[in-house]
């Protein structure tokens, strides 16, 4: 879902066990601005397109280097990968499971199915 749009470092953590505020962390990285904002824009898209969602939140920081897509139960973050360094998320979250993407996918497509 994100790979065409230049998302590195995809990370899918797990954050059900070890919190309330939601199921699903994804992560990934972008080398400039202009990529943070493609990404969150297309992240948007497909999730309508597939799901049918719209995000609950659309944060963005002031210089467009963070931007946050609150989905309720799944929270994405699209960072620049020098933001991504410095607030080091998920060593913050490092006691929550890591999913592979083709996983999530998977169980994505899984509960598509079941909304239909």
């Amino acid at each position: 879902m994100m790979d065409n749009k230049l998302a590195k470092d995809i990370v899918i953590l797990d954050i059900s066990n070890v919190s309330i505020m939601a199921d699903y962390f994804v992560i990934c990285s972008a080398e400039t601005t202009t990529q943070v904002r493609a990404l969150s824009s297309s992240i948007r898209e497909k999730v309508k397109e597939l799901f049918g969602r719209i995000p609950a939140g659309d944060e963005s920081d002031a210089r467009n280097r963070w931007n946050l897509l609150d989905y309720g139960d799944v929270i994405v973050h699209v960072l620049h990968r020098e933001e991504r360094e410095f607030y080091a998320i998920e060593k913050f979250w490092s006691h929550a499971c890591t999913i592979d993407e083709e996983t999530w996918m998977k169980e994505s497509e899984d509960m598509k199915d079941q909304l239909r």
